[in-house]
């Protein structure tokens, strides 16, 4: 006759595995699940309060060649700053010695391989009318029309340089237009950037 493990067991086992997987930044350590499967594909989230930090971090750990992307932060991470730093779990400790030596430092640094701390796409993409692609990063938004290539309007932030820049990148076509952040250097630029660098991969890819 078997016996089924008792039901305060299974609890305790279930209670050991969803353990809390914040810690703040100061300690330089990661909690995650502890699900008894790591992947050198574990990634971890470096959480800024302002954008800014999370620009400047982007550009210093890719001068140091580590791979990193933004993306927009989970609903438990939320903070304000609608973008966090997605970096190789593996590469933990380069990738604190080298915000540490910049004095750059995260709010929060959190593991991301479980599924319910899985960060979310920075990019809204629509077809509109199957002629239009609209790509939002951010607070930005970049459209094109696929008939002939090229941009047709570029729309949000309050950023003194947006018209400007929207000026000199309306009615170029997007394989031909220079980066946006090649004409500005504001926060809606950045996201300008990330919006452009998108419609560029999704035309590409013919999607």
């Amino acid at each position: 006759m078997t016996h089924s493990q008792p039901q305060g067991g299974l609890l305790h086992g279930l209670a050991q595995r969803l353990r809390g997987v914040f810690l703040p930044a100061s300690t330089g350590k990661v909690k995650h699940l502890d699900t008894g499967k790591h992947s050198v594909n574990d990634r971890g989230l470096l959480v800024f309060e302002h954008t800014g930090e999370v620009i400047r971090a982007e550009r210093l750990l890719r001068a140091a060649g580590l791979e990193v992307e933004v993306k927009g932060p989970p609903p438990e991470l939320r903070t304000g700053c609608d973008m966090v730093v997605v970096f190789e779990l593996v590469r933990q400790a380069r990738v604190m010695e080298t915000l540490e030596r910049e004095g750059l430092r995260p709010i929060q640094v959190v593991s991301a391989h479980d599924v319910l701390l899985e960060p979310v796409s920075l990019y809204q993409i629509k077809h509109l009318d199957n002629r239009w692609i609209m790509v939002r990063a951010a607070n930005m938004k970049i459209t094109l029309d696929t008939a002939d290539g090229r941009i047709v309007n570029i729309s949000g932030g309050g950023c003194p340089d947006v018209p400007w820049v929207a000026h000199k990148l309306c009615g170029l076509r997007l394989d031909e237009a220079p980066s946006p952040l090649s004409m500005g250097q504001t926060l809606c630029c950045y996201s300008l950037q990330k919006a452009f660098e998108e419609l560029r991969r999704h035309v590409a890819c013919g999607t």
